[in-house]
């Protein structure tokens, strides 16, 4: 009971296992990563506490408190986690091979800046030798935690049992979102879409219910029924939820899970009486005025590069340096979005407004590397200061697209309810979109931003902007 208690893993009353997704900062996480991410946190801090110890002696409590000492080791620790995030130690997905590579190389890679920190300011030392051993420390405690807690996580008794109500299209995103998610803890033992005795019915399904529930093989069930009106066990589900087992709905849950919401047979209801879609006059203004310091000092640090990059564009293609091109913005108002000039002039002359693909021929040499590290969003700062835009928010689309995409996906409209963005929820867990199908999945994104609107998730999604431009990752 200590152990799972040590690892975030709360039980309910029937001494099954629940494994809980904490939301922080308006973003849904695993309970495990939290855990892992706390754990580690102690360990280096305690690792690096005991180099010092190791090192001073009896003087390590003047060290600590009247040298900067314990206010040394934290900023040391925290820039340690900051490593591990940008090196995508914390993405549970991940083989744990590759997982022991990452965290050398990260630890290596922070002994090498403490050295250049240290040569460039001494005063940054703790006494002899302390960053050393505590790293070295730090290394073999967070070998062996990991080791343990891939262990961990293996334990039948530390995943909770799952079955899925349902056989539809969403029903089948949920089982597939829970079976490559390992992270999360949730084991499908069985859903609605494997019965091979026909079509489903209300008996069919209360059946099923009784059967699980009667053999103690489930600890939670996800309702992701589409018509729910002549075939939900209504009463068998009441008897479930009376016995203790999670009954959850799938849209939900997977906005939980996936920090996305399904507009596929998403009742407007969910949409009225669900939690968020809060957009308060005064915390729009001051996001406003976020956005216009960060896009004014963004100028500042990058204004020698964009005299490079109109030289770079110039020499390599001829026409002009910027383009704009008209995008809807807030509410359905229509304005010109700029951007460095990325692909050959009158490159739709022929064939008029089409989205990018890969590989596309109409994209130059100097533009494909401009698209791949988003230096050719620079100019939209100019949109941001504007009132156009939003440093954050959901991509601004093109008039011909946003038409033709509002008679196919329900709910488009909801996007232009806040000023676009130059980065946004769904540019950092999504690819450009470039059909009606992947628009479809941005939009899932930008609801969920949209319902969960907040500064700190704003500066969520700025951090992860700042790792996927460093890491490589931009969109088309």
């Amino acid at each position: 009971m200590a152990l799972i208690t040590s690892i975030g893993i709360p039980r309910t009353e029937n001494g099954r296992t629940e494994t809980a997704v904490v939301r922080l900062f308006n973003v849904y996480y695993p309970a495990r990563t939290l855990v892992l991410i706390g754990t580690e946190a102690l360990i280096i801090a305690a690792s690096l506490l005991l180099a010092v110890l190791i090192c001073c002696g009896p003087d390590a409590y003047l060290v600590l408190n009247y040298e900067n000492g314990l206010a040394k080791v934290l900023a040391v620790s925290g820039l340690t986690l900051l490593g591990f995030y940008y090196f995508d130690l914390y993405d549970l997905q991940r083989g744990w091979n590759d997982v022991y590579v990452r965290l050398l190389f990260a630890l290596g890679s922070l002994a090498l800046l403490l050295a250049v920190v240290i040569y460039l300011f001494p005063g940054f030392q703790i006494g002899n030798n302390v960053f050393s051993i505590g790293l070295t420390l730090a290394t073999a405690g967070l070998i062996s935690w990991r080791r343990a807690f891939e262990w961990l996580l293996q334990r039948p008794f530390l995943r909770e049992r799952v079955y899925v109500l349902g056989s539809g299209e969403r029903a089948r995103r949920l089982v597939e979102t829970l079976r490559t998610r390992p992270e999360l803890g949730m084991e499908v033992i069985g859903w609605a879409g494997a019965l091979q005795n026909g079509s489903l019915n209300r008996e069919t399904l209360g059946n099923r219910l009784t059967e699980l529930a009667h053999n103690a093989r489930v600890d939670r069930v996800i309702v992701a029924l589409e018509d729910r009106r002549s075939i939900m066990p209504v009463r068998e589900l009441l008897e479930l939820r009376l016995q203790g087992i999670k009954i959850d709905e799938a849209t939900t849950l997977l906005e939980k899970v996936s920090g996305k919401i399904e507009v596929d047979q998403l009742y407007p209801s969910w949409l009225i009486f669900s939690d968020g879609f809060r957009l308060h006059s005064t915390f729009l203004l001051m996001r406003r005025l976020i956005s216009i310091l960060i896009s004014l000092a963004l100028l500042i640090v990058v204004l020698p590069l964009i005299p490079l990059i109109a030289l770079a564009i110039r020499l390599t293609s001829p026409g002009p340096v910027f383009y704009r091109q008209q995008r809807v913005g807030q509410f359905g108002r229509v304005f010109y979005c700029y951007k460095f000039r990325t692909m050959h002039v009158d490159a739709e002359a022929d064939i008029g407004p089409t989205w990018a693909g890969d590989n596309d021929p109409r994209i130059t040499p100097v533009g494909r590397f401009l698209r791949k590290t988003r230096l050719d969003e620079l100019p939209q700062l100019w949109n941001v200061l504007r009132g156009d835009m939003g440093f954050v928010g959901p991509r601004p689309e093109r008039p011909e697209f946003v038409e033709m995409l509002s008679a196919h996906i329900p709910y488009y409209h909801l996007r232009h309810i806040v000023r676009p963005g130059i980065t946004g929820w769904a540019q950092i867990n999504y690819h450009y979109g470039a059909s009606v199908e992947e628009s479809k999945e941005k939009l899932r994104y930008d609801l969920y931003y949209i319902k969960n609107l907040s500064l700190s998730l704003d500066l969520y999604i700025v951090l992860q902007t700042i790792k996927t431009v460093v890491l490589g990752r931009g969109s088309r």
